[in-house]
């Protein structure tokens, strides 16, 4: 039986635009993505959410809400990622994981190399008006 992989994403949202991260070590390094990571046990979703970008972006986020959850299989697992609409409670940020950022509008969204799981979800929220 293949393995699942429960974990959350931060849609931090800006006057129309994304944060998108790319990753800067693992599997899919190079790759772009939206940040957050693994839900430890016995934590809330959105526990793991302000946790990882803590430790990805030594930010604090405010969460608006549930966006979606994305389900994507992997040749070696299967993700289940809760993706949350969120925004930055102060305007700075440092990348501590990651590549690269930036803030993304509809069309630099389709110019990235995007994980798998992510391509979908960038797809819907350009047509749900999230990024401009």
């Amino acid at each position: 039986m293949r393995t699942t992989l429960d974990v959350v994403s931060a849609l931090i949202l800006e006057n129309g635009t994304v944060l998108a991260t790319q990753r800067g070590h693992g599997a899919f390094a190079g790759k772009w993505e939206f940040p957050g990571g693994k839900i430890e046990p016995g934590e809330t979703p959105e526990a793991a959410l302000v946790r990882e970008i803590r430790e990805e972006l030594d930010a604090d986020i405010e969460i608006d809400g549930l966006y979606r959850t994305v389900e994507h299989d992997y040749e070696d697992f299967h993700l289940r990622m809760r993706c949350y609409r969120t925004r930055l409670a102060s305007p700075t940020f440092s990348l501590l994981e990651h590549r690269s950022a930036l803030w993304a509008d509809a069309d630099a969204l389709g110019g990235l190399d995007w994980v798998e799981a992510d391509i979908g979800l960038v797809e819907q929220m350009k047509r749900d008006g999230l990024v401009r």
